[in-house]
């Protein structure tokens, strides 16, 4: 199954840029939220990480 896959992309022309594209489009999002990972303020963060224990907020029905 897989080499009949294989012959069948490689027949398709220019095929090979793909396997680049998605490997920059993983790379450039990961090194972002890498980048939004350490310079987010820590007070966003609290507030965000307490939200799911927050039940002031709740109404009960």
């Amino acid at each position: 199954m897989l080499k009949f896959v294989k012959n069948h992309m490689e027949s398709i022309t220019g095929i090979e840029i793909y396997p680049m594209i998605s490997l920059l489009i993983f790379f450039i999002f990961f090194v972002i939220l890498f980048y939004w990972v350490f310079t987010a303020k820590k007070e966003y963060i609290s507030t965000v990480s307490n939200l799911p224990l927050d039940n002031q907020n709740d109404t009960i029905s």
